[in-house]
């Protein structure tokens, strides 16, 4: 476990966004029949930054919580997992955002309860605070995603004056597109979060969705010149086109999954670290998937990282030594 960031300590990598509490029924009734829930914190953002602290990067968490037994547990969860909160705002009239996870028949359906929650009311004045402003102008990296600009008008503009703003980090989007979320508005802010970044990390399902394409010299058009961009192919692969037009890519690893659900998070944070490490762009890629595979073996929205011998070796392991790699409930197995 990684220890906690000092609260006066400059974080290289902060994200913003909404972490949530999410129960999930002990059994596979339906949800009017389940008397027993288990809680964990789930949340895009709070995902990733648990995720990038796993991997030894100074990371904080900006948001605001609810003044609640909720709020207080995802700050608790949070610092266990060695981020740093102290630049988290406390609503005392707002609740903190939760979901509910159903699973029927080996497949999950969330029901979220967010409306009106504390972290829907970040406005581009939560930028000002100096908790906010401080840390973010030590920031090496700022990772969001396309869930924040859409859970209010108010946080998708707080997002416009981020990226508007001048500022030494990168930036990074995660597109994560809801279309729940987006019902009835204009994902105008949502384009225009996306070409500001200077990482753009985007699924290829989603991609078709969204974007009408999951073509990478397609999105490239639509989203500009500026971006490192990460287009990942669910089970089978995941590449990156650079802004000079090199292109890498790497296979996904084998993994016998238990819940899809945080595993693009966990893809995000191990790119991410890569890219703070100065890793090779292909080491980076497989950080990704080694963090995707660790997540998807086991039912919450995050997991606890593999071993650092396990990672190193992998990372550095062969294409064919990578191709045999599998990740199951039981670890990891190789062809040694």
């Amino acid at each position: 476990m990684a220890e906690p960031l000092p609260e006066t300590a400059a974080a290289a990598a902060i994200c913003i966004g909404e972490a949530m509490i999410m129960l999930a029924g002990e059994t596979g009734a339906p949800l009017e029949d389940i008397e027993t829930f288990r809680r964990s914190v789930g949340g895009a953002e709070s995902n990733v930054s648990g995720g990038l602290a796993a991997l030894d990067i100074p990371t904080a968490w900006l948001s605001r919580l609810g003044d609640d037994g909720f709020g207080r547990h995802v700050l608790r969860d949070l610092k266990a997992r060695g981020v740093e909160v102290g630049g988290v705002e406390i609503d005392p009239d707002r609740p903190t955002a939760m979901y509910v996870k159903e699973s029927l028949g080996g497949r999950s359906r969330m029901h979220y309860y967010r409306t009106g929650s504390a972290a829907s009311a970040m406005t581009p004045a939560f930028l000002d605070r100096p908790a906010v402003r401080d840390r973010l102008a030590q920031a090496k990296l700022v990772h969001t995603t396309g869930i924040t600009a859409a859970i209010s008008d108010t946080a998708a503009l707080m997002l416009d004056t981020l990226a508007e703003q001048q500022h030494d980090f990168t930036l990074s989007v995660d597109l994560n597109w809801r279309p729940a979320l987006w019902r009835g508005k204009d994902p105008a802010p949502l384009w225009r979060l996306l070409r500001a970044a200077e990482v753009v990390l985007i699924g290829a399902d989603e991609a078709l969705v969204f974007a009408g394409t999951k073509d990478p010299g397609e999105l490239r058009e639509l989203l500009g010149p500026r971006s490192t961009l990460v287009l990942k192919d669910d089970a089978h692969t995941a590449l990156v086109l650079e802004p000079d037009g090199r292109r890498t890519e790497v296979p996904a690893l084998t993994v016998e999954v238990v819940e899809p659900v945080g595993a693009g998070d966990a893809f995000a944070a191990g790119f991410l670290a890569g890219t703070l490490q100065g890793l090779p762009m292909e080491q980076r890629l497989r950080l990704g998937h080694l963090g995707a595979a660790a997540v998807l073996a086991v039912p919450e929205d995050h997991a606890a990282p593999l071993d650092p011998a396990v990672r190193q070796a992998l990372l550095t392991s062969s294409d064919e030594e990578w191709a045999v790699t599998h990740v199951g409930p039981a670890g990891v197995k190789t062809a040694a």
